[in-house]
């Protein structure tokens, strides 16, 4: 443990961010690092908690209180290696993560819980600026080859993990650029492209190679890379997005988030777009339908480019300030949360659900009707029920339809011949094979939209399972099996 006291003598603080008059002009990323003692001091709150249920709030199982302990006692290359241990890529959950372990921390029973992912942000970025992360090739290679389907987080935790077992592995990118939503769908305002781009150099240096608009299903054949490879894993994510058929949607300016976000990022990339005004937010009305995450980058995007006025609707009744009776700790808390971009302006309205989208006369939408609901429980499951008379009309010229996403895309998938869920997922056994032989899956793909840190883990874990079906068995680390 680090400090026994730290927790009574130091309170929680909030990791910096760039003043928002400053971050609304460019795109570089808002969280600042911490400065001189103050990050020991937050990890040493991490108190002696007998049982740490930090590592069941983490998929992960990442060792929070080892790290936190080191960080305390200024032993930064033995915090990274604990970190690594577990954690292919901090960098991204600490950048991304809602972090699960924070909500299930012990101190935050009565108190607020430790900063955990602060901290962990804060070990690889110091672990990358003194050169400790370093490329880890086999020993001895094993002469079997495994074919990764996708280059999100699941894909690449994976890749990494098979390639130091000894095989050789290709992942297939159907986009031009590496990442997937890692690259195109996270802004840049809350992960720089950079951090992602020196973590696949360390790929490459270990020997995992790369093709990139090899779209899987479509420009190659699924079922030819069978032949090709000992072993398929399927990590393409679930991209199907959620959408909204109402009287309208057709009108432009009606978009899906994805969409949008994807030409923004591209842009930072250094593309050169045609010109598409409608999928511009300046000067204009903006109405983000989705209180989540990918609505939140939305809205921090739709700030820098400069949007008359932004309002992000949610169908679910705004949470509570702190848990309610029937959310006990240690539940992930189902609590009030504020993104950096709420933190920049815009009006977020709750109880609402949209009706239609109205035209302006030319084909272009210019307002969205909304309904307040109410919401009720019904034998376990929600319903909403319309407030008669609370119908009105919102000005916009973009609407975003961020609300998630609903099942993997399909033409890999039929190709391959797998069994998939009753919710259009693919269905897998517990050692992460789908129906057919030799081919494996990991990530949103067989569970849904979920969150990085799952991800992560699941590719982790499929790796193992994937070593073990080729070799017989493994010494890699399953924190799911």
């Amino acid at each position: 443990m680090a400090k026994p006291t730290g927790f009574l003598d130091v309170g929680r603080e909030k990791q910096p961010y760039r003043p928002v008059e400053n971050r609304l002009r460019d795109w570089s990323q808002v969280m600042q690092p911490w400065e001189g003692k103050a990050l020991n001091q937050q990890a040493s709150r991490c108190m002696d908690c007998g049982i740490p249920f930090c590592h069941q709030g983490c998929p992960l199982g990442n060792l929070i209180p080892d790290w936190n302990d080191l960080v305390y006692r200024d032993r930064w290359q033995e915090a990274i290696e604990r970190l690594h241990a577990t954690n292919n890529f901090p960098e991204f959950t600490g950048s991304l993560c809602p972090a699960p372990c924070e909500g299930a921390c012990v101190l935050g029973i009565n108190d607020n819980p430790v900063t955990i992912k602060a901290v962990e942000l804060a070990i690889i970025d110091r672990a990358f600026a003194e050169g400790w992360v370093k490329p880890l090739p086999p020993q001895t290679e094993t002469g079997k080859k495994v074919a990764v389907i996708g280059s999100g987080p699941a894909g690449l935790a994976a890749a990494q993990q098979l390639r130091r077992a000894g095989h050789a592995v290709t992942v297939f990118e159907r986009d031009d650029r590496l990442g997937g939503l890692l690259r195109y769908g996270i802004p840049e305002f809350k992960m720089e492209k950079n951090v992602l781009d020196r973590r696949l150099e360390q790929l490459r240096a270990e020997g995992v190679s790369f093709r990139t608009s090899a779209n899987v299903g479509v420009d190659i054949d699924a079922a030819a890379l069978r032949a090709e490879f000992d072993a398929i894993l399927l990590a393409g994510g679930a991209t199907a997005p959620r959408d909204l058929p109402l009287p309208g949607r057709e009108l432009r300016g009606v978009h899906f988030a994805m969409d949008y976000l994807t030409r923004q990022n591209r842009r930072l990339e250094g593309d050169t777009l045609p010109e598409e005004p409608e999928f511009n937010a300046h000067g204009k009305n903006v109405v983000i339908i989705g209180g989540g995450d990918t609505g939140a980058d939305c809205l921090g995007t739709a700030h820098r480019q400069l949007a008359k006025h932004i309002e992000q609707l949610e169908i679910m009744p705004k949470p509570p300030a702190t848990r309610g009776g029937d959310n006990p700790w240690p539940e992930w808390p189902r609590i009030y949360r504020t993104a950096s971009a709420h933190e920049e302006g815009g009006e977020r309205v709750y109880a609402v659900s949209t009706k239609r989208f109205i035209d302006d006369g030319t084909g272009a939408v210019r307002a969205v009707e909304i309904v307040n609901v109410e919401t009720k429980s019904e034998n376990g499951r929600l319903t909403f029920a319309e407030v008669p008379g609370s119908e009105r009309e919102l000005p916009c010229e973009l609407a975003l339809l961020a609300m998630g996403f609903v099942a993997p895309e399909r033409p890999a998938l039929d190709q391959l011949k797998v069994k998939l869920t009753d919710r259009g997922n693919v269905w897998r056994d517990k050692q992460w094979m789908t129906s057919e032989p030799g081919v494996f899956t990991a990530g949103d793909m067989q569970r849904g939209q979920s969150l990085i840190v799952w991800a992560i883990a699941e590719g982790r874990s499929a790796a193992a399972s994937i070593d073990r079906f080729l070799m017989g068995q493994t010494d890699l680390p399953a924190p799911l099996s």
